[in-house]
């Protein structure tokens, strides 16, 4: 009998915590599930094994008992030894005193059973309650109403569309779709739309459809979370003797007092400017305004001498 090595089944370290352990397993349930790879058998085993290897991690007594297994394991195969010829006889029989423990709890993912379990893992901990066979395993899930699959569907907006909200025709399978783009969105962010996945197997409910979006780039703003970022030109008089300037936002221009003696690069905080929270639209973020200080040009010869005027009195 071969030994199996659950922890490289799901590429999780021997000390992974158990919320690791079932990370590692939805990852692969999802990229090899039957729903995923139709008539797939390589993606087919690769499932089964990393459902097999869950059972058996995701609980602490039987990863307690295959821990210590594979510890006698390892250091009888180190002096030599063929796993054909290994004594599996003192671990055999299920639990300590001959209780059989089985286990199909998957956290909510609903895939145990399927394809059956290897006389490795029978050998340890006995075969599920009332011994079916493989088939009788299979035909079983087969025929158990299963939601349909999540679709992800790549949506993109302008920033000003992700401040105050939009609308979006979505083509998936032929079908047209309309949904709503709430405000406040941001790069990366899923709008899920409940039941417009993929339909659901012998009755069970439809999938999720999940926007995903994308704010295009603005020529004006840079947007970082939930703040906003932009430069507010400043002409040089203002800047040296303070003045009142309008600064660009997305809600209409708002009014900056800019203190004298301004140095260009300064930023000012304009709060509540920003962008809407996407839990409470009616909370914002904030703009930050730089100041780009503006030179005058095409001096006349007058103003000209009053600058090296200034520039001698300053030396």
């Amino acid at each position: 009998m071969e030994y199996k090595d659950y922890y490289k089944v799901l590429g999780a370290n021997r000390s992974a915590s158990e919320e690791e352990i079932r990370k590692a397993y939805r990852k692969l349930a999802r990229k090899y599930h039957p729903d995923v790879n139709p008539n797939n058998k390589e993606a087919a085993e690769r499932f089964k094994d990393a459902n097999e290897a869950y059972q058996v991690l995701s609980d602490a007594g039987k990863r307690a008992k295959y821990d210590q297994l594979g510890s006698s394991y390892e250091q009888w195969q180190q002096t030599g030894g063929d796993a054909r010829g290994f004594d599996w006889s003192q671990w055999s029989g299920g639990q300590p005193g001959g209780q059989r423990v089985y286990t199909t709890d998957l956290g909510g993912e609903g895939l145990g059973g399927l394809g059956g379990f290897s006389d490795f893992f029978e050998s340890l901990f006995g075969a599920p309650p009332g011994g079916t066979t493989t088939g009788t395993r299979r035909r079983a899930f087969s025929q158990a109403p299963r939601p349909g699959q999540d679709v992800e569907h790549e949506v993109e907006v302008s920033l000003e569309e992700a401040f105050s909200g939009a609308r979006r025709i979505v083509e998936m399978e032929g079908r047209r779709l309309e949904a709503n783009v709430p405000p406040g969105v941001r790069t990366g962010s899923r709008v899920r739309l409940k039941g417009l996945g993929g339909p659901g197997i012998n009755g069970g409910p439809s999938g999720d459809l999940y926007m995903r979006i994308k704010v295009r780039e603005h020529p004006q703003f840079e947007q970082r979370d939930g703040d906003l970022y932009t430069e507010v030109a400043v002409d040089l008089y203002t800047a040296v003797l303070g003045g009142s300037v309008s600064v660009p936002s997305l809600s209409g221009a708002v009014r900056l007092n800019v203190p004298a003696e301004t140095q260009n690069g300064r930023s000012f905080r304009l709060r509540g400017q920003g962008m809407p929270s996407p839990r409470k639209p009616e909370e914002r973020g904030d703009l930050y305004a730089k100041v780009k200080v503006v030179l005058p040009q095409a001096l006349s010869e007058q103003e000209r001498e009053l600058f090296r005027s200034l520039a001698q009195a300053r030396a």
